[in-house]
């Protein structure tokens, strides 16, 4: 039987630092919902960081989905990794650019790896 895989970590931020020495991640600017002056808002970029373990050897496919309706899902990520064991942990750096959020609410995220719920979340935004 084939494990399901696990999210250990989620987090969005500004930016991923990867040391060259040592191949450590330093997250910066972690933050959990947006605030804005006015509507329509674009958010300019923002990562979305997520380790991943308990995946079978192979190549997987992640999809990240955001709406304001749970039921009408926008897929903003749709991408390949690779893992070489169930024990590894796999850090996947997801870079979201001008994302436009139409009028302030608390915004669905599901994370699915090879089409299983992983993970749904919410990102509130706000107006300032």
């Amino acid at each position: 039987m084939q494990s399901k895989p696990q999210l250990l970590a989620w987090l969005t931020c500004d930016a991923v630092h990867i040391d060259p020495g040592t191949g450590k991640h330093t997250i910066l600017g972690a933050f959990s919902n947006i605030n804005a002056r006015h509507f329509p808002v674009t958010h300019p970029f923002m990562v979305w960081f997520l380790t991943i373990t308990d995946c079978s050897p192979g190549t997987h496919q992640m999809k990240l989905s955001m709406g304001l309706d749970p039921t009408q899902m926008q897929t903003l990520i749709d991408r390949p990794f690779d893992s070489q064991s169930p024990l590894h942990r796999i850090n996947l750096i997801n870079e979201i650019r001008n994302l436009t959020f139409p009028i302030a609410g608390d915004y669905s995220i599901l994370i699915e790896v090879d089409e299983e719920p992983l993970l749904a979340t919410n990102l509130t935004v706000s107006s300032a």
